[in-house]
């Protein structure tokens, strides 16, 4: 690559602020792209919850090794965040993505075919590493390639998208339950299937160039004003038409960075919190739906998983209604209003609980789960916009090891928790959650909507 001397930094920096202002024709569409991905992640993360029954049916693990392969993904997920969004910064959103779903979609395959639940531990952990980068390279490509306003009511759909995910899920293992199907191969299916959505993404996404953002800050103008062309319709005239050196980017400056500007900072903070705080509130009582609604005596098997499928397909809606009313509320005012509702919603289901009241306690979770799909909905879009470019990868990473840690250490150890205080006295103790992300909405997050950061 021929190289000069590095301009005036305000060429860059005009640039850079072009493409995260302006509008661009294919933006959508990247989104969208971005956001089908979490389809594979849904389809991974919660299938487990729905087959686990089958699993111990035939190997009969002790708990812990159970908690394990439910919970062994979110762990891999925790390194693949972190790694991940690192990756991101140094090598490239386009060759992070394209790696993400090339390993998920062998792994998927692989899990289909293990021959204890030692080896599905192991291959869910690795699986894990993969979905964990692929949420944080998908969340810097949202904020790079579509305009403000646009990129936060994208970026706060991953909820809708996870429903959306975990109803498809819901419903094939539903299906598989009325043909019959023997339960081994009931739940090897399931699992490998999330290789074929995964498949589909990585051909879908084939041709999805790099963002001219991170191109412009590599110094890689050439590329950057081509892919401009193709995304924005615009030669950004700015820059040269060479490419330069630009100084190498320490991620170690992240965190020193961030506590220059107060609006940043808070903003993060609030972010890991309620990333912390809504992966805790979802990976209890959520994610352990069909298991409550059986220890509890809702309906059968068949029947539970009916309900779970209608109570998830209402939090759909919420998860599209939701980044709809952000532009009208703003960040702080839909985080608001989730945490309120999740921590109402727990409280009646709580009480259901300690009444016995099986009727109450499915419309209790689809109260929390349209609250939660609220409170999780910017989460991680926020740490993502507020950050500088040059950080945007490794502080969408950083973000989501705020979903994944709680996730990993939930789903292992909340059964547990259940034999231990009863079902009750758990969704009691849970409401603390939502408690502590309503506090940090109120009194740390500044509004931030339409936040502009070159």
């Amino acid at each position: 690559m021929t190289t000069m001397a590095m301009p005036q930094t305000t060429a860059s920096e005009a640039a850079v602020r072009y493409l995260i202002t302006n509008y661009s024709p294919k933006g959508n569409k990247v989104g969208w792209l971005m956001m089908a991905s979490i389809l594979v992640e849904a389809w991974d993360l919660y299938s487990i919850a729905f087959v686990l029954i089958f699993i111990k049916e035939q190997y009969n693990p002790d708990p812990l090794m159970l908690g394990l392969a439910a919970a062994g993904t979110q762990g891999g997920a925790l390194i693949g965040a972190l790694l991940g969004g690192w990756l991101s910064d140094k090598i490239g959103r386009r060759v992070m993505f394209l790696a993400t779903m090339v390993m998920f979609i062998v792994l998927a395959l692989a899990q289909a075919f293990v021959p204890n639940v030692a080896w599905l531990v192991v291959i869910r952990f690795l699986l894990g590493i993969p979905l964990g980068s692929d949420i944080s390279t998908g969340y810097t490509y949202i904020m790079e390639s579509m305009a403000k306003g646009e990129r936060e009511v994208m970026g706060n759909r991953w909820q809708f998208m996870f429903a959306v995910g975990e109803v498809l899920t819901i419903g094939v293992i539903v299906i598989f339950l009325l043909v019959d199907m023997n339960h081994e191969m009931l739940w090897r299916v399931t699992l490998g299937l999330g290789a074929v959505p995964a498949l589909i993404i990585l051909i879908m996404r084939h041709d999805v160039p790099e963002t001219a953002v991170w191109l412009v800050q590599k110094g890689r103008y050439r590329e950057a004003k081509q892919v401009a062309r193709e995304m924005f319709n615009d030669n950004l005239d700015m820059l040269p038409d060479r490419d330069v050196e630009v100084p190498k980017v320490s991620t170690r400056a992240f965190l020193a960075d961030l506590k220059k500007d107060p609006i940043r900072w808070r903003a993060t903070v609030y972010g890991w919190i309620a990333c912390f705080m809504q992966a805790s509130e979802f990976s209890t009582f959520a994610f352990y739906l069909p298991v409550l609604f059986a220890m509890v005596g809702v309906s059968s098997i068949l029947g539970n998983n009916l309900v779970t499928m209608a109570l998830f397909a209402f939090a759909g809606l919420s998860g599209w209604v939701g980044p709809l009313l952000t532009p009208k509320i703003g960040h702080r005012g839909i985080s608001i209003a989730g945490f309120s509702i999740v921590l109402v919603s727990l409280l009646v289901a709580a009480l259901a609980l300690y009444t016995d009241n099986k009727m109450l306690l499915p419309f209790a979770a689809a109260a929390m789960l349209w609250g939660h799909y609220w409170d999780a909905s910017n989460c991680m879009t926020i740490p993502t916009m507020v950050a500088k470019p040059k950080y945007r990868g490794t502080a969408s990473g950083f973000a989501y090891m705020f979903v994944k840690l709680p996730s990993f250490l939930a789903i292992f150890l909340f059964p547990s928790l259940f034999a231990a205080i009863g079902q009750a006295n758990a969704t009691l103790f849970v409401a603390i959650f939502p408690l502590i992300g309503l506090l940090a909405a109120i009194f740390i997050l500044p509004e931030v909507y339409g936040y502009e950061n070159d």
